[in-house]
């Protein structure tokens, strides 16, 4: 542990112009034990549920400062989260400071009785920063950002982290003293930017270097023969913006997460330098992006980067009216419990209405409220206040629209405001033990993305209709990764989807998962290669060939293939190959479907394999919706996880243990139609109305129960 320590210190004292050389291996420095029991202080935590919204008295059309602040108060709003985007207003030129918005905003939050959250401002970089110093301006494989939009600088350039480490000692040393700040939001939605400029390159180099020692070594295991890219001295080492080698790039890729691992855990030593003990630190961390918050971050390893906050902090974003379905805010919020091992989180930012699309129905704005608590969710906030007037986001409206005056939207608020006050405390800090988790992984999506399916399909959306299956269930699973700290023998049925990268180690240890009693379910491209993308050389499924029972030689795109015998009772579509198949072949695995086909009518699509105590299944194609669902079921009964087998979408049950003991349970109804109650479900009284709940649901209604079972 000592030894942990001294790294840890002799990391956070490097000279910047070497933060970038290490970057690669700050995470594998990291002891999480030590890391979170510095970080992780109870007593941080506000002992409710915090409602808040983003504010930005830099923006406002006039001064209404306490206007705005009257208008929180009455819509029961607790908290808003400052600062972060307006490095530019903060600091007018290199070195004078002006904290006059900021002042004004922790003033009137202060008579109005309201938290503050002060964000750090080093996501948008100010005009003199890049006139100044040009080379701040990210370098991509495609060439150098210009100014403009946020999110355009270099993480890594010295320039930038000095001029960042000025603003942020500075704001910080400022506000840390006043009673309303409860915390702190380190930079905001953090990512590589794509950096992959010369001095990235080189960094990256250096990293190879201390990884392998001999270029000997690296070589074979790239397979950088082929094609002449072999590296004969560590100078020939070429930019990898133009290579064609998955092995390249998928270490590069993760090269650049742990920048981004590096970076947070470098601005949370800053601010916790000036910051008070009973203040949190946290970061607003996004979802990979399809339409909406979707998977899991392909740019970002959330697991490493969380380690040094108090609270993992994620933004989550969904569709709304007849689209919604809240699949996307059961699983960011899955995802954000597990970064800091099943701790509450907080949501930094949802819509009000967001975009024009989202504009919610009545009653959803409630319904998604609750959601976010039913998952574990210890803070709520709206992305924002007010809607801007100017630039990209004049069309993503907050709770106020342009005119800034209560709209029904306001007033939906306010009545979740109303029932929050009420119940924060009694609800804050809601527990969940779930008997299933699906299993993720950054290296296995970046190397299955280097080889997309047809139809340009990605890991993300391989992996989530597993998850939504369970979701629409109501097998409630969390999410873990190798790169998480997670107790495997916990669950009773691991769900791993794709996992295409995976050392024999990795493997190893879900295949003893198995062994020791626990149901496995592997689906295809599963094992195909080690750590390093490389291929094996062996009959697939690799290291996972012998616990599944199965192995395959040969593959294809499915056209016109189907899944015979009608298993679970499904037909037509519902047994149509999509994507990707396996010609599987068991060698002591149990057949449960085969594939149909005019050519091909032999090949197993789904085995289980007894293994050890447990079981192993194999899916070799890329099954419909309604055919995953029915695989995870059946799996899950044969696991023994018990779950509320009497509902199912789009009545969503959610639950867990309150802090005094007591079980709660959230009904959900995702649909605009009322949905009967099933009897077993309905016992208990409805903590929102205080009176026994009913044997229907409203539409888009919740109920939330005290569980006395």
């Amino acid at each position: 542990m000592q030894e942990m320590r001294k790294n840890w210190n002799r990391i956070t004292k490097l000279k910047l112009s070497r933060l970038v050389a290490i970057s690669a291996f700050a995470a594998t420095w990291y002891c999480p034990s030590f890391v979170q029991a510095q970080t992780q202080h109870p007593d941080r935590t506000p002992q409710s549920i915090l409602y808040g919204v983003a504010y930005y008295d830099e923006y406002t059309p006039a001064d209404r400062i306490d206007e705005d602040f009257r208008l929180m108060k009455e819509a029961n709003i607790t908290v808003v989260r400052i600062a972060e985007s307006t490095w530019g207003t903060l600091e007018p030129q290199p070195g004078i400071f002006n904290f006059s918005h900021v002042d004004r905003m922790l003033s009137a939050a202060q008579r109005y009785g309201i938290k503050v959250i002060v964000g750090t401002p080093t996501y948008a970089i100010p005009t003199w920063l890049a006139r100044q110093h040009p080379d701040v301006l990210v370098t991509r494989p495609e060439g150098q950002a210009r100014f403009g939009v946020r999110q355009n600088m270099d993480i890594t350039n010295p320039h930038y982290r000095a001029a960042a480490k000025r603003v942020i000692e500075n704001l910080i040393a400022h506000v840390a003293q006043h009673p309303a700040v409860i915390g702190y939001q380190v930079d905001n939605e953090t990512k590589p930017y794509d950096t992959a400029g010369s001095n990235v390159q080189a960094a990256f180099v250096k990293a190879l270097q201390e990884k392998w020692g001999s270029l000997d070594k690296l070589n074979k295991a790239w397979g950088l023969d082929y094609w002449s890219n072999r590296v004969n001295r560590w100078e020939d080492f070429p930019s990898t913006t133009g290579t064609m080698n998955a092995s390249v790039k998928n270490a590069f890729a993760e090269f650049q997460r742990d920048l981004v691992t590096d970076f947070l855990a470098w601005q949370t030593e800053l601010v916790r330098k000036h910051a008070r003990q009973d203040q949190f630190i946290t970061q607003n961390f996004d979802l990979g992006w399809l339409k909406t918050s979707y998977g899991i971050q392909p740019e970002v390893n959330h697991w490493k980067a969380a380690r040094p906050l108090d609270v993992a902090g994620m933004d989550i974003y969904h569709p709304t009216q007849d689209d919604l379905t809240g699949v996307e805010i059961a699983f960011g919020g899955d995802l954000a419990r597990s970064l800091k091992g099943g701790a509450n989180y907080y949501v930094m930012e949802t819509e009000a209405q967001g975009w024009v699309q989202w504009t919610p129905y009545p009653g959803q704005l409630r319904l998604q409220a609750f959601s976010h608590l039913a998952s574990g969710a210890n803070m709520v906030a709206y992305w924002h206040w007010a809607t801007t007037s100017n630039a990209v986001e004049t069309y993503w409206r907050g709770l106020l629209a342009q005119d800034y005056q209560p709209n029904e939207v306001y007033h939906a608020a306010k009545d979740i405001g109303a029932d929050i006050k009420r119940l924060g405390p009694k609800l804050a800090d809601l527990k969940k033990s779930n008997d299933v988790a699906i299993y993720v992984s950054n290296r296995a999506q970046s190397a299955f993305d280097s080889f997309k399916l047809p139809g340009n399909i990605e890991y993300n959306q391989v992996m989530r209709p597993f998850y939504d299956a369970l979701y629409r269930r109501n097998i409630e699973a969390d999410i873990i990764s190798p790169d998480g700290d997670f107790d495997l023998s916990k669950y009773k049925m691991i769900v791993v989807p794709a996992l295409y990268s995976a050392s024999d180690e990795e493997i190893a240890r879900l295949n003893a998962f198995a062994e020791s009693g626990g149901h496995l379910v592997y689906t295809f491209k599963s094992g195909f290669s080690n750590e390093d993308t490389k291929v094996r050389y062996t009959s697939q499924p690799g290291e996972i060939a012998k616990a599944a029972g199965v192995t395959y030689q040969l593959f294809t795109e499915p056209k016109g293939v189907k899944i015979g015998s009608e298993p679970y009772g499904l037909s037509g579509k519902d047994l149509e190959a999509r994507w990707w198949m396996e010609f599987l072949t068991p060698t002591t695995a149990k057949v449960i479907a085969r594939f149909e086909h005019h050519s091909w009518p032999d090949y197993a699509a789904i085995t289980r394999n007894s293994y050890g105590k447990g079981e192993v299944t194999y899916i070799g194609f890329m099954p419909s919706d309604a055919l995953i669902e029915g695989v995870l079921t059946d799996t899950a009964k044969r696991a023994g996880v018990v779950w509320p087998d009497a509902a199912r979408f789009p009545l969503i049950v959610r639950s867990g243990t309150l802090t005094d003991g007591s079980r709660v349970r959230y009904l959900l109804n995702y649909s605009r139609e009322k949905q009967n109650i099933p009897r077993e479900l309905a016992d208990g009284a409805d903590l929102l109305t205080g009176k026994q709940a009913a044997s229907t649901i409203d539409p888009w209604g919740v109920v939330i129960l005290d569980d006395r079972r």
